[in-house]
Protein backbone atom coordinates (compact mmCIF):
# COMPACT_ATOMS: atom_id res chain seq x y z
CA UNK A 1 0.00 0.00 0.00
CA UNK A 2 1.53 3.21 -1.22
CA UNK A 3 1.83 6.12 1.08
CA UNK A 4 0.39 9.92 0.18
CA UNK A 5 3.03 12.54 -0.33
CA UNK A 6 2.63 15.53 0.37
CA UNK A 7 5.44 17.66 -1.77
CA UNK A 8 6.19 21.78 -1.75
CA UNK A 9 7.28 23.13 -5.43
CA UNK A 10 9.47 25.78 -4.75
CA UNK A 11 13.28 25.24 -3.27
CA UNK A 12 12.07 21.50 -3.42
CA UNK A 13 11.39 20.64 -6.93
CA UNK A 14 11.26 23.56 -8.89
CA UNK A 15 14.54 26.00 -8.13
CA UNK A 16 12.99 29.21 -7.31
CA UNK A 17 16.04 30.17 -6.79
CA UNK A 18 18.22 29.95 -9.84
CA UNK A 19 15.29 31.10 -11.14
CA UNK A 20 14.36 34.87 -10.03
CA UNK A 21 18.29 35.46 -9.65
CA UNK A 22 18.42 34.62 -13.37
CA UNK A 23 15.59 36.91 -14.32
CA UNK A 24 16.64 40.09 -11.77
CA UNK A 25 20.23 39.62 -14.13
CA UNK A 26 19.08 40.09 -17.18
CA UNK A 27 16.38 42.91 -16.38
CA UNK A 28 18.29 44.47 -14.27
CA UNK A 29 21.99 43.95 -15.24
CA UNK A 30 23.13 42.94 -11.64
CA UNK A 31 25.42 39.46 -11.08
CA UNK A 32 23.39 38.04 -8.36
CA UNK A 33 23.99 33.89 -7.86
CA UNK A 34 21.51 31.36 -6.68
CA UNK A 35 24.11 30.37 -3.50
CA UNK A 36 23.58 33.97 -2.36
CA UNK A 37 20.29 33.14 -1.48
CA UNK A 38 20.99 32.34 2.61
CA UNK A 39 17.94 33.82 4.05
CA UNK A 40 14.18 33.36 3.83
CA UNK A 41 14.02 37.73 2.95
CA UNK A 42 17.11 37.45 0.23
CA UNK A 43 15.34 38.76 -1.95
CA UNK A 44 14.76 42.03 -0.18
CA UNK A 45 18.27 42.25 0.89
CA UNK A 46 20.33 41.24 -2.75
CA UNK A 47 18.51 43.34 -4.43
CA UNK A 48 16.68 46.87 -5.19
CA UNK A 49 13.56 46.35 -3.69
CA UNK A 50 12.81 48.12 -0.63
CA UNK A 51 9.87 45.09 0.36
CA UNK A 52 8.81 41.71 -0.57
CA UNK A 53 5.43 42.96 -2.03
CA UNK A 54 7.48 44.98 -4.55
CA UNK A 55 9.54 41.67 -5.22
CA UNK A 56 6.15 40.01 -5.68
CA UNK A 57 4.82 42.62 -8.04
CA UNK A 58 8.37 42.54 -10.19
CA UNK A 59 7.90 38.34 -10.21
CA UNK A 60 4.29 38.85 -11.63
CA UNK A 61 4.91 39.89 -15.28
CA UNK A 62 8.20 38.56 -17.25
CA UNK A 63 6.97 38.57 -21.10
CA UNK A 64 3.17 37.91 -20.02
CA UNK A 65 4.31 34.99 -17.81
CA UNK A 66 5.25 35.07 -13.95
CA UNK A 67 8.77 33.91 -12.82
CA UNK A 68 7.53 30.69 -11.49
CA UNK A 69 6.86 29.87 -15.41
CA UNK A 70 10.46 29.15 -16.53
CA UNK A 71 12.04 27.89 -13.67
CA UNK A 72 14.38 24.71 -13.51
CA UNK A 73 13.98 21.64 -11.65
CA UNK A 74 16.27 20.08 -9.02
CA UNK A 75 18.52 17.68 -10.24
CA UNK A 76 16.87 14.57 -9.72
CA UNK A 77 13.63 15.65 -8.60
CA UNK A 78 11.65 14.78 -11.36
CA UNK A 79 13.09 11.56 -11.68
CA UNK A 80 12.57 10.87 -7.74
CA UNK A 81 8.84 11.54 -8.23
CA UNK A 82 8.39 9.70 -10.85
CA UNK A 83 10.25 6.67 -9.34
CA UNK A 84 8.11 7.20 -6.26
CA UNK A 85 4.88 7.02 -8.34
CA UNK A 86 5.67 3.79 -9.85
CA UNK A 87 6.22 2.08 -6.53
CA UNK A 88 2.83 3.15 -5.52
CA UNK A 89 3.01 5.97 -3.52
CA UNK A 90 0.55 9.41 -4.41
CA UNK A 91 1.85 12.31 -5.31
CA UNK A 92 0.13 15.38 -3.66
CA UNK A 93 1.79 18.87 -4.89
CA UNK A 94 0.80 21.26 -1.74
CA UNK A 95 2.41 24.51 -2.37
CA UNK A 96 1.87 28.27 -1.46
CA UNK A 97 0.94 30.34 -4.42
CA UNK A 98 -0.58 34.03 -5.18
CA UNK A 99 -3.15 33.94 -7.25
CA UNK A 100 -1.27 35.33 -9.90
CA UNK A 101 0.66 32.30 -10.31
CA UNK A 102 -1.61 29.51 -10.60
CA UNK A 103 -2.08 29.25 -14.42
CA UNK A 104 1.99 29.37 -14.43
CA UNK A 105 2.03 26.59 -11.81
CA UNK A 106 0.07 24.57 -13.47
CA UNK A 107 1.86 24.41 -16.77
CA UNK A 108 4.89 24.18 -15.48
CA UNK A 109 3.72 20.57 -13.63
CA UNK A 110 2.66 19.45 -17.15
CA UNK A 111 5.96 20.52 -19.26
CA UNK A 112 7.42 18.74 -16.62
CA UNK A 113 5.19 15.82 -16.71
CA UNK A 114 4.85 15.78 -12.76
CA UNK A 115 2.80 12.76 -11.58
CA UNK A 116 0.36 14.40 -9.07
CA UNK A 117 -2.73 13.41 -8.22
CA UNK A 118 -3.62 16.29 -6.53
CA UNK A 119 -2.72 20.28 -6.09
CA UNK A 120 -3.34 22.22 -3.15
CA UNK A 121 -2.48 25.75 -3.16
CA UNK A 122 -2.53 26.58 -0.02
CA UNK A 123 -0.88 28.75 3.30
CA UNK A 124 -2.39 26.23 5.27
CA UNK A 125 -0.44 23.70 4.20
CA UNK A 126 -0.97 21.34 7.00
CA UNK A 127 -4.96 20.75 6.53
CA UNK A 128 -3.56 18.36 3.67
CA UNK A 129 -3.87 15.31 5.30
CA UNK A 130 -0.95 13.10 4.20
CA UNK A 131 1.41 10.84 5.43
CA UNK A 132 4.89 12.02 4.57
CA UNK A 133 5.21 15.96 3.56
CA UNK A 134 8.79 17.52 2.05
CA UNK A 135 9.17 21.69 2.58
CA UNK A 136 12.21 23.95 2.67
CA UNK A 137 10.03 27.22 3.96
CA UNK A 138 10.74 27.49 7.66
CA UNK A 139 7.52 28.73 8.47
CA UNK A 140 5.42 25.51 6.73
CA UNK A 141 8.04 23.18 8.26
CA UNK A 142 7.15 24.65 12.03
CA UNK A 143 3.54 24.48 11.43
CA UNK A 144 3.19 20.92 9.70
CA UNK A 145 5.39 19.68 12.12
CA UNK A 146 3.28 21.23 15.19
CA UNK A 147 0.23 19.78 13.79
CA UNK A 148 1.12 16.83 12.18
CA UNK A 149 4.59 15.86 13.06
CA UNK A 150 3.02 13.28 15.96
CA UNK A 151 0.93 11.32 12.69
CA UNK A 152 2.87 12.24 9.52
CA UNK A 153 6.45 12.07 8.60
CA UNK A 154 7.53 15.84 8.13
CA UNK A 155 10.62 16.29 6.59
CA UNK A 156 12.82 19.52 6.46
CA UNK A 157 14.70 19.82 2.76
CA UNK A 158 17.80 21.06 4.32
CA UNK A 159 18.29 24.81 2.85
CA UNK A 160 20.30 27.80 3.75
CA UNK A 161 17.10 29.91 4.93
CA UNK A 162 15.99 26.67 7.37
CA UNK A 163 16.89 25.41 10.28
CA UNK A 164 16.07 22.12 12.30
CA UNK A 165 12.79 21.61 13.10
CA UNK A 166 11.81 19.50 16.59
CA UNK A 167 9.39 16.46 14.81
CA UNK A 168 10.74 17.25 11.64
CA UNK A 169 13.46 14.99 9.99
CA UNK A 170 16.03 15.83 7.68
CA UNK A 171 17.03 15.20 4.15
CA UNK A 172 19.17 16.75 1.99
CA UNK A 173 18.83 15.92 -1.31
CA UNK A 174 15.91 13.58 -3.09
CA UNK A 175 17.73 10.08 -3.10
CA UNK A 176 17.87 10.88 1.03
CA UNK A 177 14.14 11.59 0.62
CA UNK A 178 13.05 8.61 -1.36
CA UNK A 179 15.36 6.02 1.27
CA UNK A 180 12.73 8.69 3.82
CA UNK A 181 9.82 7.52 1.79
CA UNK A 182 11.13 3.46 1.57
CA UNK A 183 11.61 3.58 5.68
CA UNK A 184 8.16 5.33 6.51
CA UNK A 185 6.48 2.46 4.07
CA UNK A 186 8.67 -0.16 5.33
CA UNK A 187 7.54 0.87 9.15
CA UNK A 188 4.03 1.12 8.32
CA UNK A 189 3.68 -2.26 6.15
CA UNK A 190 5.05 -4.40 9.35
CA UNK A 191 2.94 -2.49 11.64
CA UNK A 192 -0.11 -3.87 10.10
Amino acid sequence: MGLRLGIDLDGVVADFNRGWTSAYNDTFGAELAPDMVTTWDSPTELTHFTDMDAFWDWARDHGGHSVFRHLEPYPSAVETLCALEAEGHELVIVTAKPDWAVHDTLRWLADHRIPLRAIHMTEDKYTVECDVYLDDAPGQVESLARHRGTTATVCRFVRPWNHPVEHARDVHDWNEFHATVRDVAGTLHHAT
